[in-house]
């Protein structure tokens, strides 16, 4: 049996003519440049994080980018974020000319220590990237918290948790001053290319989004500020729209297939010592987030001899992330060195992910967990 990380053609298929409708629609309506279906794909997914404002950007990165730019995030600034994300939540803050100063994890729900944040805010501090890491909300409150006693605003980097829920049913995206998701065809609502979008209920952050992402033009042809090109394509909004139909009903299946494999993995013996399973539902007294298993991530032991047993299988994984960004060459300069941020490093050696995408059956999901059985009883 083969088994991919993502299937994007078991994906498509069943949407397959509707897509083509929609792409149909958009040519011959010759409207290529934020057009109708941008607007609707904003309202949509606006009123989908319960925010207020959309905007539709190129790229997830560019959405963080874009965020902190409405800030007016730049040289000589610090931004506080996690050391253990997708490139993209530090590269932005670099690309600015501010500091990435990093904050070591939680160790069991892999998003940023709200205490260990509170503890490198300086006097130079200008904002906190939250990153939802695999699709789980990062701890908000305290990180809220910690931005009202400073002055400081929360960018939440929601690119791989929309729909994602923290305390009382509030949604990823909507507790800082933005969000940002990406719509990367891996991700749970992904573009057929690239694409992404900042959220806010913030109407002045929303409008100096959209004026950046025109080159700061307003009127057209008229600059007081200087943006960039960050438009998202008509087409892949209508793509877009067509899939945001079904996201709640591939979320649920990524639900049920982490509840199979949790049941599996613990039925075949292997959990405790030689595996720790994701949290199905962080709990903090007694108060819930919202898991929508973007990645299905293990704390494995041998792990590069289980990922070769895997592969040999016909079972794909994955290490996200391998070299947290402390430990990055590019990073160098700010003078972090290893043992910096345990929590980050141990996770960077010990976690994989393995299939979680909706389209996965019953029968592949006890044939992973076979795998691991059969690789751990070898020991």
């Amino acid at each position: 049996m083969t088994i991919p990380m993502l299937d994007l053609a078991a994906h498509h298929r069943e949407i397959r003519g509707d897509l083509l409708a929609a792409a149909t629609e958009v040519i011959d309506s010759n409207r290529f440049i934020l057009g109708p279906a941008v607007t609707e794909l904003e309202e949509a997914i606006a009123a989908y994080s319960q925010c207020s404002h959309g905007v539709g950007v190129s790229s997830g990165t560019d959405a963080l980018l874009i965020a902190l730019m409405a800030l007016g995030i730049g040289p000589g600034d610090e931004v506080v974020t996690t050391p253990y994300s997708f490139f993209a939540t530090a590269g932005v803050i670099a690309r600015l000319g501010a500091r990435p100063v990093f904050a070591d994890i939680d160790p069991v729900t892999y998003n940023i220590d709200p205490d260990h944040a509170a503890a490198v805010v300086t006097p130079r501090t200008r904002a906190i990237i939250a990153v939802h890491l695999y699709g789980q909300c990062a701890d908000m409150a305290p990180l809220l918290a910690i931005a009202e006693r400073h002055g400081i605003p929360v960018i939440e980097d929601a690119a791989q948790a929309i729909g994602s829920e923290y305390r009382d049913g509030r949604r990823a995206g909507s507790m800082g001053t933005s969000g940002c998701f990406s719509f990367f065809p891996s991700k749970n609502l992904g573009a057929i290319g690239d694409a992404g979008m900042v959220v806010t209920n913030d109407a002045d952050h929303a409008e100096k989004v959209r004026i950046l992402r025109v080159h700061g033009s307003k009127p057209k042809y008229y600059h007081q500020i200087i943006g960039g090109n960050f438009r998202i394509d008509e087409l892949q909004a209508a793509l877009l729209l067509v899939k945001q139909r079904h996201l709640d009903n591939w979320t649920r299946k990524r639900q049920q297939n982490a509840a199979l494999y949790r049941d599996g993995f613990e039925a075949a013996s292997v959990t405790g010592e030689h595996v720790i399973l994701p949290t199905a539902v962080y709990q903090e007294s007694g108060v819930s987030h919202f898991h929508i298993y973007n990645q299905f991530i293990l704390r494995v032991t041998r792990r590069d001899a289980l990922r070769d047993f895997l592969s040999a299988h016909g079972v794909a994984s994955e290490i996200y992330y391998p070299v947290p960004f402390h430990l990055q060459a590019c990073f160098a300069y700010l003078d972090y060195r290893n043992g910096a941020f345990p929590h980050a490093e141990a996770a960077a050696r010990e976690t994989v992910a393995i299939p979680i995408y909706p389209e996965l059956t019953p029968t592949q999901i006890a044939y992973v967990v076979e795998q691991f059985r059969t690789f751990y009883s070898r020991a």
